[in-house]
């Protein structure tokens, strides 16, 4: 982060493109802790999906949060790995078309969330900024990441408490 950004001012949405793993951690993040782990869409017509007969009006509900988990499709995983959203370590033919199909945090296609640009410019962005003037220090040795459900979204079974130590250059502006 010091090399791209330097220590004499804030990340901003410029620096992202120039922050691959940045960018890769947040996506990792958003495909294991999706903001809306179910997809609603409604079948405006009828047809047949590999033989399956779906009726005019059918409402169909997309686990994304199962999707993004399904080991046919990610290599562990249940394990947060960054790495795997570098496109130096993509397995195969794999390319960013077919990732997308799997990888879900917003929806996708045409009835994709139309802020899902902005939402990783915000994200990214935060993210950048707290890893920039903070080390985090937390109560052990290991977060615990078990989560449950609170109604439509996920909840940490153990709030995460974090402990933010400035660091010792901060940018002024």
């Amino acid at each position: 982060m010091d090399s791209v950004v330097g220590k004499t001012r804030f990340i901003q949405e410029m620096d992202l493109p120039k922050l691959p793993y940045l960018q890769a951690v947040v996506k990792e993040g958003l495909r294991l802790h999706p903001p809306g782990p179910l997809l609603i869409r409604k079948f405006q017509e009828r047809c047949e999906i590999k033989g399956f007969y779906i009726p005019e009006k059918t409402t169909l509900i997309i686990n994304a949060y199962v999707v993004m988990r399904d080991p046919d499709c990610w290599e562990d995983p249940d394990e947060f790995k960054p790495e795997r959203f570098l496109s130096c370590s993509r397995s195969g033919q794999e390319d960013e078309k077919e990732q997308a199909l799997k990888n879900l945090p917003f929806g996708g296609g045409r009835r994709g969330c139309p802020g899902v640009n902005l939402a990783y410019i915000f994200v990214g962005t935060a993210i950048g900024v707290m890893v920039q003037c903070f080390d985090w220090k937390i109560n052990g040795d290991k977060v615990n990441m078990e989560e449950t459900y609170g109604g439509l979204s996920l909840t940490m079974v153990h709030p995460l408490k974090c402990i933010p130590v400035p660091r010792t250059q901060i940018p002024s502006s």
